[in-house]
C-alpha cells in the first residue's frame, strides 16, 4: 500500500514572512522553549501535589492546585503553538524539558507546607523566565508573543499570592 508523501511530513523550521528576522525568531523560540519547559515541570509538580497533599490544608490546596494545573495545561498548549507559529518545532519530551528547565521535579513526599513553598518558588521562577522572554519579544517587536507572555506573568503572580495566602 502506497503512503501519500504528505503522511511522511515532519515538523521542521518554517520560513515565515511576518516581519521578524529568522535569527530573532530562533532566539525567541529558544526563550519560549525554556518557558514551556518550566511551565511543564511546574504543571507536573502542581498536579502531583494535588494528588498527594494531606493534612489540614488538604481541601484548600487540593482545589487551588487543580485550578492552577488546569490553567497551566492550557498555557502549555498555547506556548507550544506559538513556537510553531513563529516557525520552529516545539520541544515535546520530558527529557528535553528537563534539560531546559530551571524548575526541578519532586520525586519525594513533601509535607503540605513544603509543597506550597515549592509551588511558590516554581511560580516565581516561571515569572522571572517569562519576563526575560517578554524582553526578547519586545526587542524584536513581536507584540503577540509579548502579550501572551505578559498574561502568563500575571497568572504566575496570582498563583503565588494565592499559595502564600494558604500559609497566612
Amino acid at each position: 500500500m502506497a503512503t501519500h508523501s504528505a503522511m511522511k511530513a515532519r515538523p521542521e523550521e518554517v520560513v515565515t514572512h511576518g516581519g521578524i528576522a529568522r535569527d530573532d525568531r530562533l532566539e525567541l523560540a529558544d526563550r519560549l522553549s525554556e518557558v514551556l519547559a518550566d511551565t511543564y515541570l511546574l504543571y507536573v509538580k502542581t498536579q502531583g501535589f494535588h494528588w498527594n497533599v494531606v493534612g489540614p490544608l488538604f481541601v484548600g490546596m487540593h482545589k487551588l492546585t487543580e485550578q492552577q494545573y488546569e490553567d497551566m495545561a492550557e498555557a502549555i498548549d498555547t506556548i507550544a503553538e506559538r513556537i510553531r507559529a513563529i516557525g520552529f518545532p516545539a520541544p515535546g519530551s520530558f527529557q528535553q524539558f528537563k534539560k531546559m528547565a530551571s524548575i526541578e521535579e519532586e520525586t519525594g513526599t513533601p509535607t503540605a507546607l513544603e509543597m506550597i513553598q515549592q509551588l511558590i518558588d516554581g511560580n516565581e521562577s516561571c515569572a522571572r523566565k517569562l519576563r526575560k522572554a517578554v524582553m526578547e519579544a519586545e526587542k524584536v517587536k513581536d507584540v503577540k508573543t509579548a502579550d501572551l507572555l505578559t498574561d502568563r506573568i500575571g497568572q504566575h503572580e496570582e498563583n503565588t499570592w494565592m499559595l502564600r495566602a494558604l500559609l497566612a
